[in-house]
């Protein structure tokens, strides 16, 4: 879908937090998050300059994985998916780089 381009007035922090609440109440399992998540913005995700929304939708992710870690991992390259119980989270405060490292430790030792 292409978008006008028009400036909403809407900042990036305001954006990020719009695409985080409709994140958050998305089913398990759905696909192309950031794809869904700008449909169901409606208006505000259709005016929105495309830079605006790649800026506030890389701000949701890392936003996502760190306060809702037992519903999304940020994957190696910065790509967010569903925690589908493969990682376990130990910690809410760790860093992600540290998450990881951690599940590759305990899946070498297991």
């Amino acid at each position: 879908m292409r978008r006008a381009g028009m400036n909403v007035g809407l900042s990036k922090a305001k954006l990020s937090q719009a695409m985080l609440e409709i994140l958050i109440q998305l089913p398990m399992g759905t696909t192309n998050l950031k794809e869904t998540i700008v449909d169901n913005m409606g208006l505000m995700g259709q005016m929105s300059a495309t830079r605006d929304i790649n800026e506030a939708w890389n701000q949701t992710k890392k936003k996502a994985a760190k306060v809702y870690p037992e519903k999304f991992v940020l994957g190696d390259r910065g790509i967010l998916h569903w925690n589908d119980g493969s990682k376990e989270v130990l910690d809410k405060k760790i860093s992600t780089v540290n998450f990881q490292n951690l599940n590759d430790l305990a899946d070498i030792e297991n």
